[in-house]
């Protein structure tokens, strides 16, 4: 299995960030979600980052919520989230972090549900509503089973307590863009170089940027501020909704946006 530590040393080599799509596994329903994510790969994505529906995401706009809806009401639970990953991987071994909510994760046994999904072929797992002062709760099962761990830090974040978070992070850093949930925006906060370079003093780790990320322009601005990562999430899943008979058309409006995206990002390594 591909590891965090191989995808971004390649990524480092080619001075290139990488391009991390994000999708609600499930939406709108488990095949046309699988034909999505699989088309995301193909265009490029260097690593994914999936949901597991929930019923209370409350990291989430109202984009991704609707997401979990069409998931949940399609049937997706646990139990097909692992299938779903089982044939992404199969499809190829691109890297998978998982964003979740730890009530899932309770309800299905914390040492199980680490064993099981790191078995499936997934990386890591962002705990959205655990916060940093309960991480053990879930680093040790994690680390246990061979699961990288990853954190959020945002803008607001004192600095003690993201030196905290860098030291417990093992994957990569999730690097939250603005104050407020997921969600398309027109213009990125100017809060995000300062962010990033607060955190490349702290930390050798991956540092990731998402939450509004919602145009080329954005992952360019991220990419040449020091990122090493760029996450796209609500963009790729309003493709979805507006698509939702016809998962094929959805599938080439991702295609065609990812590349232009990791377009940009390769100009970043070319110096253009």
């Amino acid at each position: 299995m591909k590891s965090y530590q191989q995808a971004f040393a390649e990524l480092k080599k080619q001075r290139r960030a990488a391009l991390i799509p994000f999708f609600v596994i499930g939406d709108p329903n488990f095949e046309a979600s699988l034909t999505l994510v699989k088309a995301a790969v193909d265009a490029g994505a260097d690593v994914l980052e999936l949901g597991i529906p929930f019923s209370d995401p409350i990291a989430d706009g109202p984009t991704i919520q609707k997401a979990d809806i069409r998931a949940m009401r399609s049937g997706m639970n646990l139990r097909k989230a692992l299938e779903f990953i089982r044939k992404v991987k199969e499809h190829k071994d691109v890297p998978i972090g998982l964003l979740m909510y730890y009530n899932l994760i309770q309800q299905y046994g914390l040492k199980r549900f680490f064993q099981d999904f790191h078995a499936a072929g997934v990386n890591s797992v962002l705990v959205a509503d655990l916060s940093i002062d309960d991480a053990q709760e879930v680093t040790e099962p994690a680390q246990a089973a061979g699961l990288d761990t990853v954190f959020m830090v945002t803008p607001n974040t004192e600095a003690g307590r993201m030196k905290r978070i860098a030291s417990k992070t093992t994957g990569f850093i999730y690097t939250v863009s603005l104050l407020g949930v997921t969600g398309s925006r027109t213009a990125l906060s100017n809060a995000v170089e300062g962010l990033i370079h607060k955190l490349k003093g702290l930390t050798a780790v991956p540092v990731c940027v998402g939450f509004g990320v919602s145009t080329p322009e954005h992952a360019r601005t991220i990419a040449d501020a020091g990122a090493d990562g760029v996450i796209i999430g609500s963009r790729l899943v309003a493709m979805i909704e507006s698509h939702l008979n016809d998962p094929h058309a959805a599938a080439a409006e991702i295609t065609q946006f990812l590349g232009q995206v990791k377009g940009t990002l390769a100009h970043r390594c070319s110096g253009q």
